[in-house]
């Protein structure tokens, strides 16, 4: 392709929405076009991108004998109605009504059309194992797009669901896509972790992400170097330390006057804020009611563990007001789990605690030496979110923690799906027995940024040989010199007829813009036809490495032949 014919649309500065690296590069290098806030277009060095992520997905998914179908993004509620989610999935879901006041929506995914899909087309077991995938755009009407394709309202996936007969069956599919996808995101290049993570919406009872490594990672994972136990802090647990054996001593109501957080009480009180518990009051829109959940004063509320103990969702969980505490005869910033009027989850380390600061649901006060049984009861469950020193649940080794951005998710689904809509088949007693189900997702387009925020540098971006837009680009650096113009010509054509993908610069512009442009849109290798050209030797900088070095053009030809083969 020669440049002059191209779309080249590379910008000096980035809009003022993009406020991270490789959303700033995919806007300047002209990858992609915002066109309303969580929705882009893509342009053509951006769309050949994500045609070779999706071909290298298609590939393994291939390879791993799962069966391409392509299913509308338009879903009747009725799916929705059947399986349990059209009230339950949350505001995200795009719903619409047609000229018939039939109700719809946008696909967020895909469970509801692949299960209603699998129960008219699939009776036999002869016909399972069975997993098909699609990729396709989804839709979810997120509250604040972000970070370019990382949080946006269209987005394009790869989803699969597998359909066995037992619990058996969904083991081995389970594993295999856990190899399908540790093969995918090797091949892109990422540097990848995958961790234990919850089923949140989709549901199900086992889960693993897939997470790229990065610093502005919107996941939080907590990882152990001694025995590799790896998960996202919403999911993950921790080893309990020894439970007190100090004596309970004696419950005391004290004044507190104006010391509402956990720092003012125990500074004021002259006490370790591990040895405080702190009550946060929740109003759950789902099940409309008030919660309070109790965790140790010094860590933090993991809201999806609270949403899954009251089987509630996170979209419909918000803190309470100042009037919903008073209401439970409390007042905020001394809430107590002592005889407030509302339902009590604990989380498990402070049920195992003694003599502890808890709020006493009266203005400036807390009780000291409270005790859990004694003094106070609840649910016990683990609400708590695990950080890095925490103890490894696995071999009680101090974990470690690190961000990550979320680039693929798997799920034991079993038959939570196939119950609810009747997803059966015929086994060998004559009986409709449900399949059991597992589902398997890959953000592609986050996974194209994902790339971009772990290969960029202050030039631009530094694509991996084998998602490249172009593997080359031959820039002369005066397209009218005819000795410069020839010699590009004849690498053009010599590359043209292999593996090679190849761009000609041909435009009359100054060698420095065209370089900067070169750079920014991260082409592996340059060929820089210069003052040599007329004894055929030419400058091939690799972009990896910015290493720049003459050689013939036969020898600039043969190595990029070489890379590009050997992807």
């Amino acid at each position: 392709m020669k440049a002059s014919r191209m779309l080249i649309s590379t910008l000096k500065e980035a809009p003022n929405e993009a406020k991270i690296d490789s959303h700033v590069l995919l806007l300047r290098a002209g990858m992609i076009k915002n066109l309303v806030a969580g929705v882009y277009n893509y342009l053509p060095f951006g769309l050949r991108v994500l045609n070779k992520i999706e071909n290298i997905i298609r590939e393994e998914m291939d390879d791993a004998e799962c069966v391409e179908i392509l299913c509308s993004a338009l879903q009747p509620k009725e799916l929705w109605v059947e399986s349990g989610r059209w009230a339950k999935y949350g505001p995200e879901l795009m719903r619409l009504t047609d000229r018939h006041e039939r109700e719809f929506c946008l696909g967020p995914t895909h469970e509801e059309i692949f299960t209603s899909m699998a129960r008219d087309l699939i009776k036999s077991p002869k016909n399972l194992p069975m997993n098909l995938y699609q990729i396709q755009t989804k839709y979810r009407d997120e509250v604040r797009p972000r970070f370019g394709l990382m949080r946006g309202r269209e987005f394009i996936m790869k989803d699969a669901y597998s359909f066995d007969k037992d619990e058996a069956g969904l083991e081995i599919s389970y594993q295999k896509m856990y190899e399908t996808y540790t093969k995918i995101f090797t091949r892109l290049g990422l540097h990848f972790q995958a961790v234990l993570a919850d089923t949140g919406n989709i549901g199900g009872n086992g889960s693993h992400q897939f997470m790229a490594l990065s610093d502005i990672g919107e996941s939080e994972i907590v990882y152990c170097d001694d025995c590799g136990y790896a998960a996202d802090v919403e999911k993950a647990t921790i080893k309990l330390v020894s439970a007190d054996n100090e004596e309970e001593l004696e419950l005391k109501l004290v004044e507190t006057p104006n010391q509402r957080t956990i720092e003012e009480v125990s500074s004021f009180l002259s006490v370790d804020p591990k040895k405080t518990a702190k009550t946060l009051i929740y109003h759950d829109y789902q099940n409309n009611k008030l919660v309070a959940a109790v965790v140790r004063g010094d860590r933090e509320l993991n809201v999806i563990k609270l949403v899954n103990a009251i089987d509630s969702n996170e979209n419909y969980l918000e803190l309470a007001t100042h009037e919903e505490i008073n209401s439970l005869d409390s007042a905020h910033g001394f809430c107590g789990p002592k005889d407030i009027k509302c339902e009590v989850y604990v989380d498990e380390e402070v049920a195992q605690m003694k003599n502890v600061v808890i709020g006493a649901n009266k203005l400036n006060y807390h009780y000291i030496n409270a005790s859990f049984g004694r003094d106070f009861n609840g649910t016990v469950c683990d609400l708590k979110k695990a950080t890095a020193g925490d103890l490894c649940p696995c071999c009680g080794k101090p974990m470690k923690q690190n961000r990550g951005i979320e680039v693929g998710q798997i799920f034991k689904l079993q038959t939570k799906y196939s119950e609810a809509m009747k997803c059966t088949y015929v086994n060998e007693q004559g009986k409709n027995v449900p399949m059991v189900m597992g589902c398997y997702g890959i953000g592609v387009t986050r996974t194209l940024q994902s790339i971009v925020e772990q290969y960029h540098d202050e030039f631009g971006i530094k694509w991996p040989l084998n998602v490249a837009p172009y593997h080359a680009v031959i820039v002369p650096i005066n397209y009218n010199d005819e000795a410069q113009q020839a010699l590009s010509l004849e690498i053009y054509k010599a590359l043209k007829p292999t593996n090679v993908e190849v761009v000609l610069d041909d435009r009359n512009a100054k060698p420095g813009f065209k370089f900067k442009d070169w750079e920014l849109i991260g082409i592996p290798y340059m060929i820089v036809c210069g003052k040599r050209a007329q004894e055929d030797i030419v400058e091939l900088k690799n972009r990896h490495t910015m290493e720049k070095v003459e050689v013939t053009k036969e020898e600039a030809i043969e190595i990029i032949k070489n890379a590009v083969n050997n992807i």
